[in-house]
């Protein structure tokens, strides 16, 4: 692995990936049959939307770098989704909430080959992430797919306290809408050759109140009604790593004081329908990874060296249980 200044490797970082990928493979062997097989975290799905990315005009360095080529605009694709590995949890209980952003038609080389054309950006919730050590992670991938309600319950134990208090939080997010929360990168990338950033998503719509008698997809009817009726906007926002700014600490929020987030590139979500059984399936089949990326935003710090792993492994497993092809979009896609 060729790591960036900053970064480094962690006691058996290599073994606890592999045993982390063996756990969740045999974890969704369990727990699905051939042909309905799930993605093992982030599986319920709010809907896939189609989108365009806008890069400012007018940026400037350091930002105008990569993908960020100042006007650019890109078709893109844009999942929404809960975090908890149950997809038929319903929305009102709390849980991390994801954005999955793919650019498509994005020129040069990419640092995986299963994508050839995209860019993608994955965002959660919370600014910060909950775990940084692999042998944490396998604790908890061990604990929290156990069978027995008492190990399940030791999970917290294998977080650490600033981890657990982190998950704690995380799990307690509760929104009204996908299309009307912030979202974070929580773990640093790499912007042109030598700067380390985070992303967050920050939408411009506001004021959606969660249902006195919220149904059990109550996000996804929320996002259904508002892009039957309007655009939804987002803007995305780079933060430069702060002077004490670690990339292999995930746990440590950047301080927005210390490096205020700017304005690189507008996301809007035009008003559509999503809701059909062709277009949800195509969402199902698509595969999300930061190391589907240029070489300009590159992830750095152990969880997306785990990721590079996890990620690709679990992709490959579930689409070859189901049979089904992993597509690259390109954004023209049309469903009915």
């Amino acid at each position: 692995m060729d790591l960036d200044p900053g970064e480094h490797l962690w006691p058996d970082e290599e073994a606890h990936t592999a045993r982390i990928v063996g756990i969740i493979e045999s974890t969704l062997a369990r727990r699905y049959s051939k042909g309905t097989t799930r993605r093992d975290a982030h599986p319920k799905a709010h809907g896939a939307v189609r989108a365009i990315f806008q890069v400012e005009k007018n940026l400037a360095h350091p930002f105008a770098q990569g993908a960020f080529v100042p006007g650019r605009e890109y078709k893109a694709w844009v999942r929404f989704s809960n975090g908890n590995g149950n997809p038929r949890r319903p929305d009102i209980e709390g849980d991390a909430r994801g954005m999955a952003l793919k650019l498509c038609g994005v020129p040069g080389d990419k640092l995986h080959p299963s994508e050839r054309a995209t860019q993608d950006f994955i965002c959660i919730s919370h600014p910060v992430f909950f775990i940084d050590d692999p042998a944490r992670y396998v604790k908890i991938v061990e604990r929290g797919t156990s069978e027995s309600a008492l190990v399940r319950a030791l999970l917290p134990l294998a977080l650490g306290l600033k981890g657990a208090r982190i998950a704690s939080t995380i799990q307690k997010k509760v929104i009204a809408s996908p299309l009307e929360c912030r979202y974070w990168s929580s773990v640093p990338y790499r912007l042109g050759t030598s700067a380390a950033v985070k992303y967050s998503l920050r939408p411009q719509l506001d004021g959606s109140k969660i249902p006195a008698s919220p149904t059990q997809d109550y996000l996804r009817e929320a996002m259904a009604k508002t892009l039957s009726e309007r655009d939804a906007t987002f803007d995305f926002l780079v933060q430069l790593r702060p002077p004490n700014g670690s990339v292999e600490d995930t746990q440590t929020e950047w301080l927005e004081a210390e490096s205020p987030f700017v304005k690189v590139a507008t996301l809007v979500i035009p008003k559509q329908t999503f809701t059909t059984p062709a277009q949800d399936a195509f969402a199902e089949n698509l595969s999300f990874s930061p190391w589907h990326s240029l070489p300009d935003h590159k992830p750095l710090g152990v969880v997306n060296r785990v990721r590079r792993v996890v990620y690709e492994a679990i992709s490959a497993f579930r689409h070859a249980r189901n049979e089904a092809a992993r597509p690259e979009p390109t954004g023209d896609e049309e469903f009915r």
